[in-house]
């Protein structure tokens, strides 16, 4: 099914390359005043149950589609606003907007499809509309400018893929017009060629100072009537690789969060839960956690990174809803004092150190008994082995020793 999704994400990606998809707009006001405006081509890759086993099919956003004004919203000041685009009996695709105050971002993409739709399901097992969702999708800008990604990019919602390509938008308005300024996205500017450089004898840039170990930092989410809903503590370092303007190159570097700097929020539901910490105006890093009701275990199921750093040609954005990091058992707190290396994408991972986090079942402001990681019990296992290696090599220098001396005193005869 995977490899079906996957050759289907990349026709879309294709046609969209060729501009053969098909773009539509919509626009969300209260009253006379226009808080979200897009214009974007979509394409939907849906695997469904068949009579016959299962079926990969490639749905597009046509640029019929309507905007859903019962379920769109400007919201209040700082806080979710929604556009819900209408397509087809019953298909709908929503994006939620948040923002800190300086970036605003896509902070939950929502998919909904009716299996009735007999022309685009055909010989489906099932019926009714099916909801898939995926949270911080890593579409975000700076705050009062133009997102645009002319770029095809793919973005897991579920167990579905959606493909954007000719994206512009922008929430949070001040005005009635896209603002003229653009956030560009990564996959755009990756295609652009550097700038030259002149001719001349230059001096290399020394290399950074490694930041070192980051500080511990406590941080926490409350729900709706004021009680923690969240807890973690953790030191948290960024490993990044972006386009330096001024070095001219691509550099790798590690950057710490300051836990005095930076400030933290988030939500809390049944089955999923968030963290977002965001440093002053130029970082925000969320983690999403993923709770399985079956099996009663949970994990770190996403990670999006937003920051817009001075020297860097554009805002870089880095996210990956299909992670499996951090796993533990509900009503338990989960556990690392080593440090770990969480792997987002190629460019961008965080590393981990004296980590301890419970997202869900938090019933004071204490964390629940620890599941350990496995580097942890590995380190304590570690003295415990060498330790009865001694003991042991101690009775065995000590039976030898008795054996030897009662051989000895074998060995004399009495005169």
């Amino acid at each position: 099914m995977k490899l079906s999704q996957a050759f289907a994400a990349l026709i879309i990606a294709w046609f969209a390359d060729l501009g053969c998809i098909q773009a539509a707009s919509f626009e969300v006001k209260e009253g006379n005043s226009t808080c979200i405006k897009a214009q974007l081509s979509a394409t939907f890759s849906i695997t469904y149950n068949t009579s016959t086993g299962t079926r990969t099919v490639p749905v597009s956003l046509p640029d019929s589609a309507t905007l859903d004004e019962d379920s769109s919203s400007c919201g209040a000041a700082n806080s979710s606003s929604w556009m819900v685009a209408l397509f087809g009996p019953g298909h709908t695709l929503g994006l939620r907007f948040s923002t800190n105050g300086s970036l605003y971002s896509v902070a939950n993409l929502t998919l909904q499809y009716n299996l009735s739709d007999t022309a685009i399901f055909p010989d489906a097992n099932g019926s009714g509309v099916i909801t898939v969702a995926s949270p911080s999708v890593g579409i975000w800008a700076t705050i009062n400018t133009t997102y645009r990604c002319v770029s095809p990019s793919t973005f897991g919602v579920g167990d579905e893929a959606v493909t954007f390509s000719n994206m512009t938008l922008q929430a949070y308005m001040a005005g009635n017009d896209l603002s003229p300024t653009e956030s560009v996205c990564t996959a755009d500017t990756a295609s652009t060629a550097a700038p030259p450089t002149t001719a001349g004898t230059t001096t290399a840039a020394p290399a950074p100072t490694p930041p070192g170990t980051p500080e511990r930092g406590t941080y926490s989410v409350t729900n709706s009537n004021g009680t923690a809903c969240l807890l973690a503590q953790m030191g948290l370092q960024l490993n990044v690789s972006y386009f330096s303007l001024p070095q001219n190159k691509t550099v790798r570097e590690l950057v710490n969060l300051t836990p005095n700097l930076t400030r933290s929020s988030g939500s809390c539901e049944a089955s999923s839960a968030s963290l977002v910490m965001s440093q002053g105006e130029s970082t925000t890093l969320n983690f999403t956690f993923t709770l399985n009701a079956t099996s009663s275990k949970y994990h770190l199921s996403g990670i999006t990174l937003l920051a817009n750093w001075s020297d860097s040609t554009a805002p870089f954005s880095a996210s990956n809803s299909s992670l499996d990091y951090l796993r533990s058992t509900l009503g338990h707190s989960y556990m690392c004092n080593a440090e770990q290396t969480l792997v987002v994408v190629p460019t961008f991972s965080v590393n981990t150190f004296r980590l301890q986090v419970q997202p869900f079942n938090v019933t004071t402001t204490q964390f629940a008994t620890a599941e350990e990681c496995q580097v942890d019990q590995d380190q304590m296992l570690i003295p415990i082995i060498v330790g009865a290696a001694l003991a042991g090599l101690v009775l065995i220098v000590l039976i030898a020793y008795l054996i030897g001396r009662k051989r000895s005193h074998a060995g004399y005869q009495t005169i």
